[in-house]
């Protein structure tokens, strides 16, 4: 994702949870919806807020529900700081640009709008006849919903998520007991990282549910949190582990953002992920390959990461390092004996329970 979008998706789930169920902005919204009234309200002020109210009244008072409530009975609009703890202004009236282009047909909702695209700041809307509260952002609108309908969404997302996580296990299991035996090919690294970031990009979207849900989604967030464990930890294991040898080194993250800019349709092709991960030839998805050993050894118990990056620099790869006795082992720098031993075993251990679960 693009900086400029990345930070424009910050900013619109920084706004979602600052009018999420359980604030008080949100209850304030709420109240407004039950009071069967509507209301403009503009989350942020600043000179340029200011040169578009006339009327109205100064007030500077401390945030509060009932007081938004109140206010919202008067014709105006109510302008409340950035922070959303004081109100600043109430009854005024806003005056946009009215050359700005916009697609509502309302006056209230033009008029949200267009103060949201002049000013930067979030606009709220809340719409009397349609009982609807609108969010205008960055030139979107975006309408909240209620927590009920969000979890649906949500737990239709969550089911789809521990099906794909199953088979992220499933290949990650197969891709481990072809490293111990050392039949890797492209074809394997390329499906891992490919449902890696099928998972990653399935959780991103539940957690912008979360987001919405506020205290509302606190169970959906354990859930989440839960599936996804050690998700992002293996999406730059595996990087590092198969990284070209005959190529400059390129930064992890790098090569986890061009697979994040990859389309939906791109990253279901397999020799595209191949190409991202660096792998190209003609037919590059049936090249062998053996990885450094950095993700089967992230799995051993207590294993500091200063170590493993000395025993990878010292073996070079998973073959030797399997290979390597506990005499082998210490020569590297801060492994000694029972650390070295615990190497010995811990890859013993995975090497016997991988190739178990491979062909039992």
């Amino acid at each position: 994702m693009p900086a400029h979008d990345k930070g424009k998706d910050e900013r619109r789930r920084a706004t979602l949870a600052a009018v999420a169920p359980g604030t008080q902005l949100r209850d304030g919204l709420e109240r407004i919806l039950r009071g069967h009234t509507g209301g403009l309200i503009v989350l942020g002020y600043d000179k340029v807020v200011a040169g578009l109210c006339t009327g109205g009244f100064q007030l500077d008072v401390e945030f509060s529900s009932t007081r938004l409530r109140e206010l919202a009975k008067m014709d105006g609009a109510i302008v409340i700081d950035s922070t959303c703890t004081r109100i600043v202004r109430a009854g005024v009236h806003l005056m946009p640009d009215p050359t700005i282009p916009t697609e509502e047909s309302g006056t209230r909702h033009r008029t949200a709008e267009r103060v949201a695209r002049q000013t930067g700041f979030p606009v709220l809307s809340v719409s009397q006849s349609m009982r609807i509260i609108a969010l205008y952002l960055d030139g979107q609108r975006y309408v909240l919903e209620d927590s009920a309908a969000i979890l649906s969404r949500a737990n239709q997302a969550l089911a789809t998520l521990e099906r794909y996580k199953l088979r992220l296990d499933e290949v990650a299991g197969t891709l481990s007991a072809l490293e111990i035996e050392d039949l890797v090919t492209v074809r394997d690294v390329s499906a891992v990282m490919q449902r890696l970031e099928m998972v990653r990009r399935i959780a991103d979207e539940i957690n912008g549910y979360v987001v919405e849900l506020g205290t509302d989604g606190r169970l959906l967030s354990l859930q989440l949190d839960e599936l996804v464990s050690g998700v992002d930890a293996d999406r730059e294991l595996i990087v590092r582990d198969y990284e070209p040898q005959d190529r400059d080194p390129r930064p992890v993250s790098g090569v986890l953002a061009s697979l994040n800019r990859l389309s939906a349709t791109e990253l279901l092709d397999l020799p595209t992920v191949a190409d991202v991960l660096a792998f190209s030839g003609n037919d590059p998805l049936d090249i062998p390959v053996s990885p450094k050993g950095y993700r089967l050894l992230a799995k051993v118990p207590r294993m500091p990461s200063l170590v493993v990056e000395r025993l990878v620099e010292h073996f070079g790869g998973l073959q030797k390092l399997l290979a390597a006795g506990i005499d082998d082992l210490q020569i590297v720098g801060g492994v000694d004996e029972a650390r070295a031993r615990s190497v010995r075993e811990g890859l013993s251990r995975l090497a016997e329970s991988s190739i178990l679960e491979r062909y039992v």
